[in-house]
């Protein structure tokens, strides 16, 4: 099998490696956690060629990866993941996208379907009625520039100070809600007049909040840490930094395009124009996004406050007493530095993920005590006719991803030929004869997301799991799904 003229060797079942050519400019070779049906998916739709393209970026270590739920994308693969030397490095907006920080936040509750079921369709117009959702959807929560840069430097805490969420909260968080460094002056004008007023919602395409049931339990003791047993109601929140991210990533490609040119960079696509990390453009940028992923936690933050005060509303009860507790957000449109071992080198690097989850294995540092022992909770959702996982980091992750796994199933549809070939209005009515309830706005927006529109979130996992970069806790199916 060859991607772009380059003979692909198997290293093991589920890992493939692109070999490195130097008159390519590859830098390292490219490695894909993947199987052979999903590979072959890959290079016909190029994706396995970015992974190449990656390869070739300044500064690289080790490999350009890719998860198994890889498919095209601006710059990278969606799925990629690439580590730049936090010393000798570049930094790419191609390497995170356009919605910063976009992620999934997982609550469990004290609720059984039983309990759901009998107020099902009331809650379902609570959620509809209480979550502002949609294409340029304005929220509840406008800020003057003066407050929204407090906003965008403190993140979750900045709203859980205003009475939107609980002080425990910040301790299931990546980075405990705030990433260190955000530079407001560091974001422009458009960026904040897209922003201000989009706090709190959810946006459109793939975003939404989930209603699930826990249909099967895949390890019993830690899924009694994360609070999880079968048959509990569980809510999913998936949602980004909205326009604010855009502008973000929009105003640095063009900066770091001009970089691109004045450093002399050859690059074999001009969507991945980078800067390097010390210079004065990188560090700009590594400020705005900051700021990006502050704003996405926050959004996610307050999305969780109106889902917990909707559930209020309908089981007259607390959202404490309904135990709707975070069991963990993650972010999987990121830049972070991190340090990691590269050939027994303990090494400061700045570590791309684009549609990856960082996935630390037992006993890293950056975890909450609570999960210390087992390791990162990783929420993976699937498709809003199929199921979700939460899955856990494992060491293994950290010393052959970077710490990193896959972040849902991946598409295999484009949506203008989801909206073609699937009918929004009979994916609903299909969907709810299966006990989906589904409350959406756009009937095409619906066919954009429609299960044959992905792959197999289970086939994705599997292949994580087998590639030993994470392991399954528990699988859980929808019940009701809100879409923008």
């Amino acid at each position: 099998m060859q991607i772009a003229g380059l003979e692909v060797r198997q290293l093991s079942p589920f890992k493939w490696e692109i070999p490195q050519d130097e008159s390519r400019g590859m830098r390292v070779p490219g490695i894909i956690f993947i199987d052979q049906s999903m590979l072959e998916q890959a290079i016909k739709d190029r994706a396995a060629e970015q992974v190449i393209n990656v390869a070739t970026l300044p500064g690289i270590v080790h490999a350009s990866l890719a998860m198994p739920d890889i498919h095209w994308g601006y710059g990278f693969p969606i799925g990629g993941v690439a580590a730049m030397d936090a010393k000798e490095g570049v930094i790419s907006p191609g390497g995170v996208g356009f919605d910063i920080a976009c992620g999934i936040r997982l609550l469990r509750t004290n609720l059984s379907q039983e309990d759901v079921d009998k107020v099902k369709s009331e809650l379902m117009q609570e959620l509809n009625r209480n979550v502002p959702k949609g294409v340029g959807k304005s929220g509840r929560v406008k800020l003057d520039r003066s407050e929204f840069n407090k906003a965008i430097t403190r993140g979750a805490r900045w709203g859980i100070g205003r009475g939107y969420g609980w002080e425990e909260d910040i301790e299931f968080l990546e980075r405990r809600g705030c990433l260190a460094g955000a530079d407001s002056d560091a974001v422009s004008q458009h960026a904040y007049e897209r922003g201000h007023d989009q706090i709190g919602t959810l946006g459109s395409g793939n975003h939404f909040v989930e209603i699930q049931v826990v249909e099967e339990i895949h390890d019993e003791e830690t899924a009694r840490a994360c609070g999880l047993s079968p048959g509990q109601i569980t809510v999913m929140i998936h949602s980004g930094s909205r326009g604010f991210g855009h502008q973000i990533c929009t105003d640095y490609l063009k900066v770091m395009e001009r970089v691109t040119a004045r450093m002399g960079y050859r690059l074999p696509d001009r969507q991945l124009a980078c800067a390097p990390i010390k210079s004065e453009e990188g560090i700009k940028y590594a400020g705005a996004l900051a700021c990006g992923v502050n704003y996405a936690v926050l959004n996610r933050q307050l999305l969780t406050h109106w889902v917990r005060e909707s559930f209020e509303r309908v089981f007259r009860a607390s959202a404490r007493k309904l135990g709707m507790n975070i069991i963990y957000d993650n972010s999987h449109n990121l830049a972070l530095f991190e340090e990691h071992q590269i050939n027994g080198i303990k090494k400061e690097l700045c570590v791309h993920r684009k549609g990856a989850t960082r996935a630390f294995g037992p006993g890293h540092p950056d975890l909450p005590e609570n999960y210390k022992s087992i390791g990162q909770p990783i929420v993976v959702p699937g498709d809003m006719g199929t199921c979700s996982f939460l899955l856990l980091g494992t060491e293994e992750a950290m010393k052959e991803s970077f710490g990193s796994t896959c972040h849902g199933a991946g598409r295999m549809m484009s949506r203008s030929e989801a909206k073609r070939r699937i009918s929004g209005s009979e994916l609903k009515s299909a969907l709810e004869a299966r006990g989906i309830s589904i409350m959406a706005d756009s009937m095409p927006g619906l066919a954009e997301e429609a299960p044959d529109a992905y792959k197999d979130v289970s086939k994705v996992v599997e292949i994580c799991v087998g590639a030993g970069i994470s392991r399954k806790v528990a699988r859980m199916v929808p019940i009701g799904v809100l879409k923008g």
